[in-house]
């Protein structure tokens, strides 16, 4: 019995799609830990791919066959040939891959040494077009933000808020499937320095002392946010691009704060 295929019959509107194909999809995925080796995590993955004017659809089944074939070894390392399998199979000229997942560190308080674990919202960011593959990693950080302007016009104390600092980093490509390595805790620990102070999943009295003296000793906006993090990645010769993201949800406005920059390597 022959079956249909749908998708191939031609479509005479004469437009082109950029994107078409899967969302929301949850899949398990091992992710490097600098500390343990390796960290396994569950991962939201959004595939797609073009589609160009004269095809109808394309095939949605092939994107979670791909993700079936490669279910033991779903890793960064293991990214440029995944969305490579996509362009083939789809027979698409240019294939994207979001992979969001959470990624756990252990954290120390900093005067009790109490442990907890602390998650921080990643990404990979693929895109494959043609015969290029470009890889970029994304971290979101919260860490606490003190405003240097009510430090300096206050009698006493400061009004300070959560900030969220994100970190899109492409680091330097090695060959056509391979990129230098950036640790997930790397850009962890650079975002928690650009801020006041880091955030902690469990505090005693004294680590609350510690980290509420330690923002407001260093107070800054998220104009400085963006800038120590830009500083910091710049000097880094792994990474090629960046895009520094900061936002304060602000505690004495009805507004929240924030401020980008991007840099490419000349």
């Amino acid at each position: 019995m022959t079956i249909e295929d749908v998708q191939k019959h031609q479509d005479h509107r004469e437009i082109p799609i950029d994107h078409v194909g899967i969302t929301d999809i949850r899949w398990p995925i091992v992710v490097l830990d600098r500390d343990r080796g390796e960290q396994r995590t569950v991962a939201t993955f959004q595939m797609s791919v073009d589609l160009p004017k004269e095809f109808k659809g394309t095939h949605m089944s092939r994107f979670v066959t791909i993700l079936s074939d490669y279910s033991h070894e779903i890793t960064a390392e293991r990214m440029p040939a995944i969305i490579r399998e996509i362009q083939q199979r789809l027979e698409a000229e240019k294939a994207h891959m979001e992979v969001r997942f959470p990624y756990f560190m252990e954290k120390h308080a900093p005067s009790t040494g109490a442990v907890s674990l602390m998650d921080y919202d990643c990404a990979f960011l693929i895109v494959a077009d043609g015969d290029e593959i470009d890889f970029v990693l994304e971290v979101t950080v919260p860490v606490t933000s003190l405003c240097p302007c009510s430090k300096a016009v206050s009698d006493y104390g400061a009004h300070n808020q959560r900030g969220y600092i994100t970190l899109k980093v492409r680091p330097r490509k090695l060959d056509d499937m391979s990129f230098t390595h950036v640790w997930l805790e790397e850009l962890v620990e650079l975002a928690e320095s650009a801020g006041s102070a880091p955030i902690y999943p469990l505090l005693k009295r004294q680590d609350e002392r510690f980290v509420t003296m330690q923002a407001y000793d260093n107070p800054v906006f998220v104009e400085d946010m963006v800038r120590n993090a830009a500083v910091a990645l710049r000097a880094d010769e792994r990474v090629v691009w960046y895009e520094v993201a900061a936002v304060n949800d602000e505690s004495i406005h009805n507004h929240k704060a924030f401020a980008v920059t991007t840099w490419d390597r000349p």
